[in-house]
């Protein structure tokens, strides 16, 4: 009787699971907390570059092409391949930028919660897509 009450149970918990916001989906008003810790050196305005560069549009852009930023040969490279700044590249660079792009001028750590990660990229694509 036990195992036939526990599979009785076993949908609703499912729908339970698929119900809550996934990682990967992010969530913007978060991603814009987190993203303070990256406003020291980015803006999400057009054409507005720091010591990194605009990351208005970043979300699908290739790497290494923002007009007027100073790149490290090693980002342009990373561009000139044919890599995008797709969300498994950001995040992937997110976590831990050095591991992706070894000699980036990126100085930061890295984000190590994939939540805090997601969030941030879905701050990102509010910026720069037409409506």
């Amino acid at each position: 009787m036990r195992v036939r009450s526990a599979l009785s149970i076993l949908p609703i918990i499912l729908a339970a699971a698929l119900a809550g916001p996934a990682f990967a989906d992010g969530d913007p008003a978060k991603g814009e907390k987190v993203f303070r810790k990256c406003k020291a050196c980015h803006a999400v305005e057009e054409g507005k570059n720091k010591v990194g560069p605009s990351l208005f549009n970043v979300v699908g852009r290739t790497a290494g092409t923002v007009e007027g930023f100073r790149y490290s040969k090693a980002m342009e490279a990373f561009g000139a391949d044919g890599q995008t700044w797709d969300e498994d590249n950001l995040s992937a660079f997110l976590e831990k930028p050095k591991d992706l792009v070894d000699k980036t001028k990126m100085a930061f750590a890295g984000l190590k919660k994939e939540e805090e990660r997601a969030d941030v990229i879905a701050y990102l694509k509010r910026f720069g897509k037409s409506e």
